[in-house]
């Protein structure tokens, strides 16, 4: 694990509520944000759904502009995850048409969608219940 995974972990753990149970998927869903961020992924949202949804702990959903793009992002996150975490993807689906590309890493499932896409099925909205997750406050290394 790298110091910033380290670090994201460690401070994950100190801000848990006590007696709640530490959330070992949050380092996680923010490396994938992180690495879809470096390849320029735009309107970054990151959901904790574990508390609404038995699918994952967290769905990230992310906007490229255009398939190579959206590619790209898909690459750059399995190389990020496959780095730090020494985890590959369940699944990944719509690589050929790339316009929706889902990467599911068990605990947490990364949308990556053209805009068009991600208008027309608003995943926001559907899971809007869900806690929002900003990213940009955690430390980066």
């Amino acid at each position: 694990m790298s110091d910033r995974t380290q670090l994201e972990y460690t401070l994950a753990q100190s801000t848990a509520t006590p007696g709640a149970s530490p959330d070992p998927t949050r380092p996680l869903a923010l490396t994938i944000a992180r690495a879809a961020e470096d390849r320029k992924g735009d309107d970054i949202v990151l959901l904790r759904v574990s508390e609404v949804c038995y699918l994952a702990d967290y769905f990230a959903i992310v906007t490229g502009f255009s398939n190579v793009q959206v590619r790209a992002i898909s690459q750059a996150i399995a190389d990020q995850v496959e780095a730090e975490w020494e985890r590959l993807p369940l699944r990944i689906e719509g690589q050929s048409d790339a316009s929706w590309v889902v990467m599911d890493y068990g605990d947490a499932i990364v949308h990556i969608l053209k805009p068009q896409e991600r208008e027309f099925y608003n995943l926001e909205a559907f899971w809007g219940h869900a806690e929002r997750i900003d990213f940009s406050v955690a430390p980066r290394g």
